[in-house]
């Protein structure tokens, strides 16, 4: 992860959750959950804070579940076309 380079003029979270979108949609987490913020934060290098708000748009486009408690989870292509 750490191999994107991050353009400082577009919104880092919106490039952080386009590659981490990137990355489920290639099946790189298939069946197991995502990297946890602090974790992400510190591959990516920026603050948990953008790393929540690229989690959250993930949510929102469906290529994510967030089971509280539990992690965050990749929503396989397929089931998101099902709905």
């Amino acid at each position: 992860m750490g191999d994107l380079e991050l353009d400082r003029s577009r919104p880092i979270w919106k490039q952080i959750s386009e590659d981490l979108a990137r990355r489920i949609d290639s099946g790189e987490w298939t069946g197991e959950r995502l990297p946890g913020l602090v974790e992400l934060s510190t591959r990516y290098g920026v603050a948990v804070s953008t790393i929540q708000k690229a989690i959250t748009h993930l949510k929102t486009t469906g290529h994510v579940r967030v089971e509280l408690g539990l992690g965050t989870w990749p929503v396989p292509p397929a089931e998101r076309q099902q709905g």
